[in-house]
Formats: C-alpha cells, sequence, structure tokens
C-alpha cells in the first residue's frame, strides 16, 4: 500500500477512535521534527586569515549641541539642516527684551552711584582742608560767638582736658572716609550687575563655535524654550571618524597613529588611522572603544555603518566561529542570527563578524562560540 494513502487510513481511524485536537497534536509531532533538523546549523570553528572585520559607526571629529541657557521664545535661526556656518556666525538667538530694560536699568544704577561717591570725596576733601568742628557757627552779629568759641572756648577746653580736637578731627575724617568707601563700593556693585546683564544676553545668542554644518534642528522661530532644551546640532562633517567598540584582544593590540583599512558599504576599502584608544574598558561587554581617522574625501557620511580590518594579534590559525552566510538576518545595518535556546526557541542575538567576502561562510567576531545552535537558514 502506498505510504501516503497509509498514512491517510491510519489518521481517519485515530480520527473515529480519538478527540480532533489530539489527532492535530499527533500530526505536529510527526512534522516538527523533520522541519526543525533541517534548519539548525552548529556554529564549528574555522580558520582565521589574519585580520578580523570590526563594525563601527561614522561619526564627526566635531558635533556639539547647543541649548537654551535661558527661558525666552526663539526669534532667530540661521538656517536649515545642511547648510553650513562660518565660525563665530549667529546660529540661534532668544528674545531678549526684558534683559536689554533690565540692563538699561543697572547702567542707571552705575551713574547715581558714580555721583554719590563724587559727593563723598569732595566731603571727605572738604573735611581736609576745613574741619567741620573748627568752623564758625552760622549765628548773627557777624558769628562773633562762633569765633569766640574757636579762639577761647575750644582751645581752653583742650587745654583743661575737657575735649581732645586731635581725636575728633581723626573720627570725623574717618567718617568721611567711610562714606567714600561706601560710594565707591556702591560704584562697583551696579558695574558687576551690568556685567551680569552683559553675560545673561549673551546667553540668548548661540554662535558656531567651529566651521560646519547644521545637522539637526530641533525648535523653529517662535517656539518658547526652557533652559536645557535642544537648539541645534552642529557638526564639522569636513573631518570624519568612525568609533567602535572593539573586543578588549584587538584593542590591546592597536597604537595611536597605526594605519588600518576600512570597508564602507561593504565594498569601498579606504585608509584609516587610529586616532585614540580609550584607557578603560567596559567590564560587561569586554569591549574598548576606538576612534579612527578616515581619510578625506572618504565616502562616508555621519551615522554610517563601516567595518574597521584589524590585524589578529594571534596571526591566524584557527579559533574563530564561523556560520553560514544565509544564516545571518540583517537589522538595518547590524548583522545578527536567530540562536536557539535550552528550549529550542529560536531568538535573535546580534553579532560582530569578520566577512572576508566568502560566499558560503563568515566569521564571528563577537556574540557567539563555537557549540552554539543557529537556524541556518531564517524566514
Amino acid at each position: 500500500m502506498p505510504l501516503a494513502l497509509f498514512n491517510m487510513d491510519f489518521m481517519t481511524r485515530l480520527s473515529l477512535s480519538f478527540p480532533l485536537w489530539i489527532v492535530l497534536a499527533v500530526t505536529m509531532a510527526m512534522a516538527t521534527p523533520a522541519r526543525a533538523a533541517g534548519e539548525i546549523h552548529t556554529v564549528t570553528t574555522g580558520l582565521d586569515l589574519g585580520s578580523i572585520a570590526v563594525g563601527g559607526t561614522v561619526v564627526p571629529l566635531q558635533e556639539v549641541r547647543l541649548t537654551a541657557q535661558l527661558p525666552g521664545r526663539v526669534e532667530t535661526l540661521a538656517g536649515q539642516e545642511g547648510e553650513r556656518f562660518s565660525a563665530g556666525t549667529l546660529l540661534v538667538a532668544l528674545d531678549d527684551g526684558e534683559l536689554q530694560a533690565q540692563r538699561a536699568s543697572a547702567v542707571a544704577a552705575i551713574h547715581a552711584a558714580d555721583a554719590a561717591a563724587r559727593n563723598a570725596r569732595m566731603e571727605y576733601n572738604r573735611e581736609r582742608v576745613d574741619p567741620r568742628r573748627e568752623r564758625p557757627g552760622e549765628m548773627s552779629g557777624m558769628a562773633l560767638p562762633g569765633m569766640m568759641d574757636k579762639m577761647f572756648s575750644r582751645p581752653m577746653g583742650n587745654m583743661m582736658g575737657l575735649e581732645d580736637r586731635g581725636l575728633n578731627r581723626g573720627a570725623d575724617l574717618y567718617q568721611r572716609g567711610s562714606q567714600v568707601s561706601q560710594a565707591q563700593s556702591a560704584v562697583a556693585q551696579a558695574r558687576a550687575r551690568v556685567e551680569q546683564m552683559d553675560a545673561r544676553i549673551r546667553d540668548t545668542r548661540s554662535v558656531a563655535p567651529f566651521d560646519g554644518t547644521i545637522t539637526a534642528k530641533h525648535v523653529e522661530v517662535g517656539d518658547t524654550v526652557q533652559p536645557g532644551q535642544p537648539l541645534l546640532t552642529f557638526a564639522n562633517l569636513q573631518r570624519l571618524q568612525v568609533r567602535s567598540d572593539v573586543p578588549a584582544r584587538l584593542g590591546l593590540a592597536l597604537r595611536e597613529g597605526q594605519m588600518v583599512e576600512t570597508r564602507i558599504d561593504r565594498r569601498e576599502r579606504v585608509p584609516t588611522r587610529v586616532a585614540q584608544v580609550f584607557p578603560v574598558a567596559d567590564a560587561r561587554r569586554h569591549t574598548v572603544v576606538v576612534k579612527f581617522d578616515l581619510a578625506p574625501g572618504a565616502p562616508a557620511a555621519p551615522g554610517m555603518y563601516v567595518d574597521v580590518l584589524l590585524p589578529n594579534p594571534d596571526g591566524g590559525g584557527s579559533g574563530l566561529p564561523v556560520v553560514p552566510r544565509e544564516a545571518l538576518v540583517w537589522r538595518g545595518s547590524l548583522p545578527g542570527v536567530m540562536k536557539l535556546d535550552d528550549q529550542d526557541v529560536p531568538r535573535l542575538k546580534l553579532i560582530r563578524i569578520s566577512d572576508r567576502g566568502d560566499p558560503a561562510r563568515v566569521g564571528v567576531v563577537a556574540g557567539l562560540k563555537a557549540g552554539d545552535r543557529i537556524l541556518a537558514r531564517p524566514e
């Protein structure tokens, strides 16, 4: 009897004896192992040819995010995304009408304090030349009582110890000097207030710190902003770098100034120089951040994914896991595989690959190890 007819007859007799859900469960159990067995691939170890491709992201050499320092309304925006400006160009300005009014009030306070200081100095100088205690009183009779008091009464009182003319004169001079110091302090305080207002007015204006391009605009003219709110993102797109999280064993072998190659868009290779190796590794991921300078004119843009070809410190040999190329699952520009867990449930696992153009397989730098099970042809 043909196998298909036997299975159909078997399933017909089984459905007459058991409920339908049991029949379906038996059918799925008979079909699943054969399908799963054909899709599962066990990761093995392949040969490393001396260089490892590590993924990275293109970033500008210089990039700043301009934020609001004061609350206010956006009054001026220099341009749109993609427009280039030179250093010192005004990019964003907030309404500063209230601050200008406060500054005018502070300037007026300077003038008033300066006038008070000049008057205090004049009073001090008059006290030195013409002591107040020695002046004749403003009395009738041609000031004769005051003259008699100055010529006879006060000298006699000083001789008898009833009055200390020197001490009184020193106290009067000290009082006038204190008034001069207080007036000068008031002038300095008023000037400091003006400087404070000038600083706040400067905070309403954001200028380009270097030659660059607006890469993101977060506000529009007329928007009301609060301190800390982003306004613009400004970057120097003429000089680009690649930022990569390099496995620690590879990062330790790199030196600043060392030349490596970078593969852009999985095709074109350009020379790249190691610009900076961070001194501390990530304790959880066991990677080191490394920055590479791209050659001028490289066909790259910020945000692009690239592969940096790094020398293998082991000098070649076995040790790098390999997976079938058709097992890769791409999420944007990031490669991954469907890895089976302990319950044989496939889950997406992002990996770092070393792609040397082999049409059948790719090396895995990080994310998998020999013995892991993946889906060979995920849907």
